[in-house]
């Protein structure tokens, strides 16, 4: 590891003298890899996260184009300066100027997640590399392959040796000392829980953070309920639920309330069932682990009177989905984070109790709003304290130049392609003193 630091410490010297433009043709060039390679990486995510296979090659794909679009953006932003006159403060005259332009943090250390392995690793890397820093990936467990396939692509672009680099070792056998490697300039991490114990000892190193959410999708007594009713199944049971702007938890009006579950029922019953290699909606979560987590928040549910619509069916990391209605404030799965394919439904008299059980979560990833109505649309938006509020849309994160962040325990700063440009860079100042003022003209 310490070979690892002290190699990109070497390159990232050498790699911020590199043009610009430069930095911008190595991008690309990896994205045409990422793109002719496509099939043998998304292979890999079927295999390791049981990622259906359409899903997968389409995760590779975006990556690639985020790795375009991060080329480009970054052209656009580092190539501007800023010139400031001193007269505009009181008791100043025109006699400096002073020259701002970004330059790099230096080493980043990017982790992603298991559920995009692809594309979370690379929404690091890009927007690293166009800026001028060296990376170093800490691959998740499962999906390290394919996050390996994707970094090899950087390699066959031509990217200095010691430039991006991954270390594939569990976290925990380090203890902290990864996180907390003296050659880190920059964390950017997306997970869990263990993404707040990383920030608490990181000191001064800037921090891009996003560590999940419970997001609530509020459906008004106005809504279209087909809308709605599909948008609760593509963002509840997408990839299983295992993502971090999954629909969390349902909370309806009681004047639509049993209509919306009917329409949710239906469509649960078509979803398909079985493995990634088919395309099957709905397959394996990632580990034992996590199945017997989200069995025990199903189980806590039904014994506290929640009324499950499907039967609670298992078969070692396969859940079959289910809706759980008539959830209450104290059900653990009316709080906790599942990241699997259950959605639970707390019926709400009012707006304002569905924004206030919103607001009383540890997280604010996102949310979303079902409403025919713009005007109350806006105000339950503003009232939603969570990163993003989606309108009559399921959350998600994208397009990919969207910014993205949380609030509370969901995350720190934000993501989105020009917002971790800048996140990655730092300002510096030039001030060149002239001897008497000088004005324009004057």
């Amino acid at each position: 590891m310490d070979h690892m630091f002290d190699a990109a410490r070497e390159a990232q010297r050498a790699w911020a003298r590199v043009p610009l433009w430069r930095r911008a043709e190595a991008l690309h060039k990896a994205a045409a890899l990422l793109k002719q390679n496509k099939d043998v990486i998304a292979e890999c995510l079927v295999k390791e996260v049981a990622k259906p296979a359409k899903d997968s090659v389409t995760e590779v794909v975006r990556s690639a184009d985020f790795i375009d679009y991060t080329a480009e953006e970054g052209i656009r932003i580092l190539s501007e300066g800023k010139c400031l006159v001193p007269d505009s403060f009181p008791g100043n005259e025109r006699n400096k100027l002073c020259l701002s332009s970004r330059i790099p943090l230096g080493v980043v250390l990017a982790i992603p997640p298991f559920n995009y392995p692809v594309n979370l690793s690379v929404s690091k890397i890009a927007p690293a590399l166009i800026a001028g820093n060296a990376v170093v990936v800490k691959p998740p467990m499962q999906g390290s392959v394919a996050a390996l396939h994707m970094i090899q692509c950087f390699h066959l672009a031509g990217f200095p040796k010691g430039l991006i680099s991954a270390i594939t070792i569990k976290v925990a056998d380090l203890g902290d000392a990864l996180t907390t490697h003296p050659a880190i300039n920059c964390i950017s991490f997306t997970g869990g829980d263990s993404g707040i114990a990383i920030a608490k000892r990181a000191g001064m190193v800037p921090l891009q953070m996003e560590l999940g959410g419970k997001d609530a999708c509020i459906v008004l007594d106005d809504a279209d309920l087909d809308l709605a009713a599909a948008n609760i199944i593509k963002g509840g049971f997408s990839f299983s639920g295992q993502r971090c702007t999954a629909v969390k938890i349902v909370l309806a009006m009681d004047t639509i309330a049993n209509k919306l579950v009917e329409k949710v029922n239906v469509k649960v019953a078509r979803l398909s069932v079985g493995p990634p290699e088919v395309d099957s909606d709905i397959t394996p979560v990632v580990s034992e682990s996590s199945a017997d987590f989200i069995e025990g928040l199903v189980m806590d549910a039904r014994q506290k009177g929640a009324k499950l619509w499907q039967e609670y069916r298992r078969e070692g990391n396969l859940i079959w989905p289910i809706l759980i209605d008539n959830v209450r404030p104290d059900m653990r799965i009316t709080w906790e984070e599942p990241f699997g394919p259950i959605i639970p439904v707390i019926r709400i008299r009012t707006i304002e109790e569905g924004v206030q059980h919103c607001n009383s979560s540890r997280y604010g990833l996102q949310g979303c709003v079902f409403t025919n109505n713009i005007h109350r649309a806006l105000i339950v938006s503003d009232a939603m304290e969570t990163g993003t509020v989606q309108i009559n849309s399921a959350p998600a994160r994208g397009p990919d130049h969207f910014p993205f962040q949380g609030l509370r325990d969901s995350g720190i700063g934000s993501q989105g392609i020009t917002n971790s440009i800048h996140m990655m860079t730092k300002v510096k100042s030039t001030v060149i003193n002239l001897p008497v003022s000088s004005y324009t003209m004057g």
